[in-house]
């Protein structure tokens, strides 16, 4: 017979870590706090990390906390682990530099009993500046490099991947995500490179196969902006694997080869002509410099998957 306590659990929240002992023990705090109804977990994975991680873990006692060790680099990977481990249908990732506030848990868990075609929700995320402020050259869009997102106070149903929550505040069916076959590996962040896409790919998925993808105003979190991002370069390194995720993207839904050559050409062009529109404004500027740059990555990985056979990578 099934454990009872397992069977009661109502929703898995899953912080997947790597080196970032620094932040972790708030976001965990964070979800020890919930106002929730019912029984949850808190199931972290230790993503190969060498600092204190482990140790901020077990200096926190609570009987629904779990630690788990993933040797695998690669945040796609330890979501997977994360999954198999969970002990409920209902799966919530929070960032390890996140903070969640306290009826995230809550309004999940409510979206989705009310609709159950819901495969995917997350909600608003506010910037946490600490002792910064944000440069004069940063745009309201390049502010979402940083995690911010916010599509209002009402509930949006998500119809394109653009919209999509973020990861850092991301929940999932979890017989949707076995639907799919986990996160995609191909994509998601692997160490120092900034991967990025699984989210949307994700959510193509859903709408492709008749599921919904919601935005919850209410299921908020704030995350951290750690101050060795705000530098122009940082985002220069974020537009590029910025364009190399979407490249990859592209590979796996079956859009790969010439016409790949031809849209990137034409946002790199696009991109330019904007950044010169926008001189005189350094936070347009610099968003649209950041865009074009971002285009050299894609076309990059467009030109690499041609040349090697793999640009397909639906199969």
């Amino acid at each position: 017979m099934p454990d009872p306590q397992i069977s009661a659990i109502r929703i898995s929240a899953i912080i997947c870590t790597h080196n970032r002992d620094g932040y972790l023990g708030k976001a965990i705090d964070s979800l020890l706090a919930q106002q929730f109804d019912g029984s949850y977990e808190v199931l972290i994975v230790d993503n190969a990390s060498t600092d204190r991680t482990r140790e901020v873990v077990e200096s926190r006692q609570s009987d629904n906390l779990r630690y788990a060790y993933e040797p695998t680099l690669g945040l796609s990977t330890a979501r997977n682990t994360g999954a198999n481990l969970a002990r409920s249908e209902i799966l919530a990732y929070l960032d390890d530099d996140a903070v969640a506030s306290p009826n995230w848990l809550q309004t999940l868990w409510n979206a989705y009993q009310q609709w159950d075609k819901l495969a995917i929700a997350g909600g608003k995320v506010t910037l946490l500046w600490q002792d910064v402020s944000p440069p004069r050259w940063l745009s309201a869009g390049l502010s979402e490099n940083l995690g911010a997102y916010d599509l209002g106070n009402e509930i949006v149903w998500i119809d394109r991947p653009g919209q999509t929550p973020r990861g850092l505040n991301y929940s999932i069916r979890r017989s949707f995500l076995e639907q799919v076959g986990g996160f995609d590996r191909n994509l998601g962040r692997v160490g120092k490179n900034l991967l990025s896409n699984e989210e949307l790919h994700m959510t193509e998925l859903a709408l492709s196969q008749g599921w919904q993808v919601a935005y919850l105003p209410d299921a908020e979190v704030a995350h951290h902006v750690a101050p060795d991002r705000l530098t122009p370069q940082w985002f220069l390194r974020r537009g590029w694997w910025q364009g190399i995720s979407e490249c990859y993207r592209e590979q796996l839904a079956g859009r790969a080869g010439l016409p790949q050559i031809s849209r990137g050409t034409e946002r790199l062009l696009r991109g330019i002509y904007r950044s010169l529109q926008h001189w005189n404004h350094p936070a347009q500027r610099f968003d649209n410099f950041t865009y074009a740059y971002g285009q050299l990555g894609y076309l990059q990985a467009a030109i690499v998957g041609m040349l090697s056979g793999k640009g397909d990578r639906s199969s």
